[in-house]
């Protein structure tokens, strides 16, 4: 168990946390949500030790073991992966050097041999000769080949390093587990192993993530961070955000009620407060009314934008026609031989684990790259909206936000502008704020404030949710399902991929397309089905 007893913890005059009390028990887990700026990134600090509060502490169950996941991906360059999979439990490491150290000496003494055999003793009872093998198993299902393992970290890509890191968090079987953002970077496929890892994981986890299918998924609780307070409700995201509205719902109904017998004690002592016969009686209603106490219903840190993207036309039967397309870049054949077409419902999630394939297909359908072979053509009553997911040279100007957004519009009427930047939560001084010094997460809400601008009827959105708090996501989501043109789209956001896709096209390995009109969560039943079939077809074979 780990507990937070009376935390307050003060950036400046501002507290971000205010005694706070709270216990993490375990078999659970739990979801730690909350407005950006709220301070989840920084509760798991003070949690996992690496932020001291401003008062009180953090109390940690006796010889229990806490494991987080760490967020310099440069820490451990000059380690080998299967060693920094290992460093997840220090002291077993720490066991491992130790008697290398011993083993290689020339003059092995006697204190030499006693001391070997204390800590043969401890590695056993740490399951120290499975340490390699379970580490192993660890990369393996998050999608790191084997042929890494005996490499360095300095070696491998950013991507790669993030699920390194996070086979460290998780290995060797620690008594409470921290993660702030586990799946960030992570494909689809080392998501669902990520999932069923938490799901079958039987002591402490606390979790950050903006992915709401994850949080619904592994989830036992929620621990809401709001209003400088942390409260607890059981269940998982869709049980926290029914029963947080259902609050508020009632105490507004309360209120309501109270209010009306406010007016209607008031009304009554107005009028026979002066009336000897009745005085007693308002006496008695005046004491009743001073008893009334309204319930404070304080506005939430949590702001929604609004996503509304509405085109200027309608989108004709005929879309988008492609045909032979095929790209290699850095002698790897991306795309090979792809065709399809696309009709005025098609609503296209690209899935696999080859992401620059998908960014580089985009990239071609828009115009900003030239396929090697293979021809394109958008339907004449088509316009495109592009989302790219590297946005950094969109943003490299001295443009305010005004003045950015301002040349994608036909309408230059400032007002008109700034109702769109409006819509995503820009209001103010922001307009004025120059673009090269926001946030990403501001980058992205300018980037789908000029989407909306451009009344396109076709949407090319490559993992438009990096960046993204849970509320904007939530309000992207909806933009997306209600959007009545075309859309094409990358995302590892499961619910938003299940919600508005009815067609999905994998670019597997080699660059070739799979295309199905179906639903994600059927196309993934569909393709578990294959593997099993496919592993079952193989254990035939060879006890043949």
């Amino acid at each position: 168990m780990i507990s937070a007893n009376n935390v307050t913890l003060r950036v400046g005059k501002k507290a971000l946390f205010e005694d706070v009390n709270i216990k993490f028990t375990e078999g659970n887990c739990y979801g730690l949500i909350g407005a950006n700026g709220a301070g989840k990134s920084t509760f798991l600090k003070i949690l996992s030790g690496q932020l001291e509060p401003t008062k009180g502490e953090v109390a940690i169950t006796p010889g229990e073991r806490l494991s987080f996941l760490q967020q310099d991906h440069f820490k451990y360059d000059e380690y080998p992966v299967l060693d920094t999979v290992i460093m997840g439990n220090a002291r077993l490491y720490e066991i491992m050097k130790e008697k290398e150290v011993i083993y290689a000496k020339e003059d092995f003494t006697e204190e030499d041999g006693i001391k070997a055999s204390e800590l043969e003793a401890e590695f056993a009872t740490m399951n120290g000769w499975e340490a390699e093998s379970d580490a192993a198993s660890l990369l393996n299902g998050l999608g790191i080949d084997t042929e890494l393992h005996y490499k360095y970290m300095k070696d491998l890509t950013g991507p790669e390093k993030v699920k390194v890191l996070l086979a460290q968090a998780l290995f060797g079987n620690p008594d409470i587990l921290l993660l702030d953002e586990p799946t960030n970077h992570l494909d689809l496929d080392a998501i669902a192993w990520l999932e069923e890892f938490l799901i079958n994981f039987d002591n402490t986890v606390i979790v950050v993530s903006h992915d709401r299918y994850f949080l619904n998924k592994v989830c036992t609780q929620i621990a809401d961070i709001d209003y400088g307070k942390i409260q607890l409700y059981a269940g998982n995201y869709d049980f926290w955000y029914e029963s947080s509205q259902l609050l508020i719902r009632q105490m507004k109904e309360a209120n309501k009620k109270k209010e009306e017998k406010i007016k209607e004690l008031q009304e009554f002592i107005s009028r026979f407060s002066a009336n000897a016969s009745k005085s007693k009686q308002a006496t008695s209603r005046k004491r009743a009314l001073e008893k009334i106490q309204l319930d404070e219903i304080k506005p939430s840190s949590r702001k929604y934008p609004y996503i509304d993207f509405r085109p200027n036309r309608e989108i004709g039967n005929e879309v988008l026609t492609v045909e032979g397309l095929s790209k290699t870049i850095d002698g790897e054949k991306v795309l090979d031989n792809i065709s399809f077409t696309l009709g005025h419902d098609d609503k296209v999630a690209f899935v696999g684990s080859n992401e620059l394939a998908k960014s580089v297909l985009f990239k071609i359908l828009i115009g900003e790259m030239e396929p090697d072979e293979g021809t394109y053509k958008w339907g004449v009553t088509t316009s495109q909206a592009y989302f790219p997911k590297d946005f950094g040279g969109e943003f490299d100007n001295d443009y305010n936000i005004t003045e950015w957004l301002t040349q994608y519009s036909e309408e230059k009427d400032v007002t008109y502008v700034r109702g769109f930047l409006g819509r995503m939560l820009f209001s103010g001084e922001d307009g004025v704020k120059k673009v090269k010094v926001l946030s990403g997460g501001e980058k992205v809400r300018c980037l789908l404030s000029k989407m909306m601008i451009s009344g396109a009827n076709v949407l090319l959105l490559d993992e438009p949710t990096n960046h993204l708090d849970m509320e904007a996501i939530t309000a992207l989501n909806n933009g997306m399902i209600k959007f009545p043109g075309v859309i094409l789209f990358t995302s590892r956001d499961h619910q938003i991929v299940q919600t508005t896709a009815n067609r999905i096209m994998e670019i597997v390995p080699g660059g070739h397309l799979i295309d199905k009109i179906t639903t994600y969560d059927e196309y993934l039943e569909n393709d578990e089905m294959a593997r099993k079939r496919q592993t079952y077809s193989v254990q035939t074979e060879e006890n043949d």
